[in-house]
């Protein structure tokens, strides 16, 4: 029973780290109804401008301050000349924007700090420790604690503040939006700026594991089944889409890798996202969105 609840918890925590990635989807889809394709070198871009300052010197805070400040700028500058001139055009078009500019963001993080990869250390290490009987990660517990924390910061900056009453209004009605004042160009600026913040401590927690290297782009790919089960526009749905994925892709390759093959943590959150597509298209927490810019 033990090996079964450390496997399971193991699952959970790491669904956490799934759901950080994907939270910055949700950020985008809300403002704009459009699957962010970009938000993977997003993260990729981010946790490598982190790691190439503290290796020339800053300090963690120092680094992540001038970082949290390259991720504004970069804000600015796709809305300045890529979203403003998007408007009210297709589904397709603007997906094919967020694609375009996923390589152009991997290509500006290679050319500024090249293709190595680099070891990244936030003192806590990716060793087990005994809690109640169980053996957890305490990457993993301390990745909980931090996605935790990020969510209920998240829940009362759109509840609680005028921008979370902007951007519900601007998802809501976007030319109503704009007829009270509302100004898109700046919902668009802060709400890329929080999802490059998003994509950051991803992208350390990330690379704190795996190091800091181009594939961290990739884990665009396990945030997609996170999504569809959880739902686009919901932050809730993205943490709780990522413990379903976490928790039911370990279980599969523990208890089912040995009837039909081992492997089955790489496909079956697909295989898990089309059932909810055929259930119920919107996910768990999702509602029904119309693409805009």
């Amino acid at each position: 029973m033990n090996f079964f609840i450390e496997v399971l918890v193991g699952g959970l925590l790491a669904g956490i780290m799934y759901s950080l990635v994907a939270i910055g989807f949700v950020l985008i889809y809300r403002a704009s109804g459009v699957f962010n394709f970009a938000q993977g070198a997003l993260v990729l871009f981010s946790a490598l401008t982190f790691v190439s300052l503290v290796e020339r010197g800053l300090a963690f805070w120092q680094a992540f301050a001038i970082t949290v400040v390259v991720l504004f700028i970069l804000a600015v500058l796709i809305e300045r000349l890529v979203l403003r001139h998007l408007i009210n055009r297709s589904v397709i078009t603007l997906f094919m924007a967020t694609l375009g500019l996923s390589y152009i963001i991997e290509g500006l993080a290679q050319t500024v700090w090249g293709t190595q990869v680099h070891g990244l250390e936030l003192g806590i290490p990716d060793e087990p420790i005994e809690f109640f009987g169980i053996l957890i990660s305490k990457l993993d517990l301390f990745s909980a604690v931090v996605a935790g924390l990020l969510v209920i910061a998240l829940s009362l900056l759109f509840s609680k503040t005028r921008f979370g009453l902007s951007l519900r209004a601007v998802a809501d009605d976007p030319l109503a939006a704009q007829s009270i004042g509302i100004r898109l160009n700046h919902i668009w600026i802060i709400v890329w700026t929080v999802a490059g913040f998003v994509a950051l401590v991803a992208g350390l927690l990330w690379g704190a594991r795996l190091g800091v290297q181009f594939s961290l782009s990739l884990i665009v790919l396990k945030a997609l089944p996170v999504l569809i089960i959880g739902g686009f526009t919901s932050i809730s749905g993205a943490i709780v889409g990522g413990l379903i994925v976490g928790a039911s892709e370990k279980l599969a390759e523990i208890y089912l890798g040995g009837i039909i093959g081992g492997g089955l943590e790489n496909w079956f959150p697909y295989a898990l996202a089309i059932i909810f597509l055929l259930i119920r298209p919107s996910g768990l927490f999702g509602e029904k969105t119309v693409a805009r810019v």
